[in-house]
């Protein structure tokens, strides 16, 4: 028998949605830790997939403020919209919903057709002025739009014009419409820097599993306006590609290319975006895999630990990076896998928070302590002799 040695542990865990930003639950899984091991150096780095809550967490990790632009929310109405910079200035980070948010327009009736990412691109537009941003670091979840990325290549100086050479209506309204892509105005510097998209999902452009299919109707959309989305993003790909010299089938099946309606399809295509896992891009922001090279013991977590939290997510991404050697353990509101399917996963053991039967309500409100306490009874169980 020998004694477990954790003699250095990170905290890395996602937020645990309405009830712990990824700071406060970093935070609560050290406390829980220092209980038990009060001896240890114990890193904190708040972690996120790409979606919301991931502004927050990198601008932390990069000891950098949060700044504001005057931009348009996704019904054309004046919001100020966060995004970030490191530290040297040549990497813009921004969280697409901060402009075209659900939150933004949940006082007024969802309009599907109308929504856009216009304000989007006037949030990059600041990134693009200032001459020393090397690479746009896009994270688009969230989004009450569909609209194929038309809106923020709009806020760049695009024009999306119909067969008489005038402007199509915005949002995925105007899909349908569109003849050809005048880049004339584009702001100079859209396709000098590096743009990556942060997504969270693998759905494509267009089908059964595409974006009006699957996400239309969660921003308002009824059947109706669904098959009129469906019709505008099929439209959109074939002009895309008539534009590029490309085939319009990989845009329509490629995935990732269905994330926040449709949004990446034409950043790929007009200003060469790469699509990635939006873990995989915030690991790499926050270099991950040195911050966790040597560690012991890695608490992670989040709202939910279930088989799509393996699929690119936060835990997987931590088990990714994490030394094989390491002790990892998962602290989550609910655990919907079993103990094989954890350890198959790479996953020492995960806890719930819930200590017996309660209201939802309840574990939501206590959600910091309940972590902090879960964090060290597993603690408390690893520090026990094992063999």
């Amino acid at each position: 028998m020998q004694k477990f040695a954790a003699r250095r542990i990170v905290c890395v865990p996602d937020s645990f949605k309405g009830s712990a930003s990824a700071a406060e639950a970093t935070a609560a899984l050290a406390r829980g830790a220092r209980q038990v091991f009060p001896d240890a150096q114990i890193d904190e780095l708040p972690f996120a997939d790409g979606g919301e809550g991931t502004l927050e967490a990198v601008l932390a990790a990069w000891h950098r403020p949060a700044e504001t632009v005057a931009a348009l929310d996704a019904l054309g109405r004046a919001v100020n919209a966060s995004f970030g910079r490191s530290a040297d200035r040549r990497t813009g980070l921004i969280e697409a919903a901060q402009a075209n948010g659900l939150p933004q327009v949940a006082d007024v009736e969802l309009q599907p057709l109308r929504a856009e990412s216009y304000g989007v691109g006037l949030v990059a537009r600041e990134l693009l002025e200032d001459p020393k941003c090397e690479e746009i670091l896009l994270c688009i979840g969230g989004s009450a739009s569909t609209d194929g990325g038309t809106g923020l290549l709009r806020g760049l100086g695009a024009r999306f014009l119909d067969t008489q050479g005038q402007e199509v209506d915005p949002g995925g309204a105007g899909l349908a419409d569109i003849s050809s892509v005048d880049l004339s105005g584009l702001h100079p510097r859209a396709r000098e820097v590096r743009w990556r998209i942060a997504v969270d999902v693998d759905n494509p452009l267009t089908g059964p599993q595409g974006a009006a299919a699957i996400f239309a109707p969660q921003k308002g959309a009824d059947a109706a306006e669904v098959d009129l989305l469906e019709a505008g993003l099929d439209h959109l790909a074939q002009v895309l590609a008539h534009h590029s010299g490309a085939e319009p089938e990989p845009l329509r099946s490629t995935p990732g290319f269905g994330a926040a309606g449709g949004l990446p399809v034409t950043l790929a295509v007009l200003l060469g975006a790469k699509v990635v896992p939006g873990a995989q891009m915030v690991a790499e922001a926050l270099n991950l895999e040195q911050t966790l090279a040597d560690a012991d013991l890695v608490l992670t977590g989040e709202g939910s630990f279930d088989t799509q939290s393996l699929g690119g997510k936060v835990v997987h991404a931590v088990r990714r990076y994490a030394p094989a050697s390491a002790v990892v353990v998962v602290v989550a509101g609910t655990v919907a896998l079993s103990a094989q399917e954890c350890r198959q996963a790479g996953i020492t053991a995960a806890f719930s928070i819930a200590q017996g039967p309660a209201e939802l309500a309840e574990l939501l409100h206590r959600a910091p302590e309940l972590i902090e306490e879960t964090a060290a009874q597993a603690c408390g169980l690893l520090s026990h002799s094992i063999g």
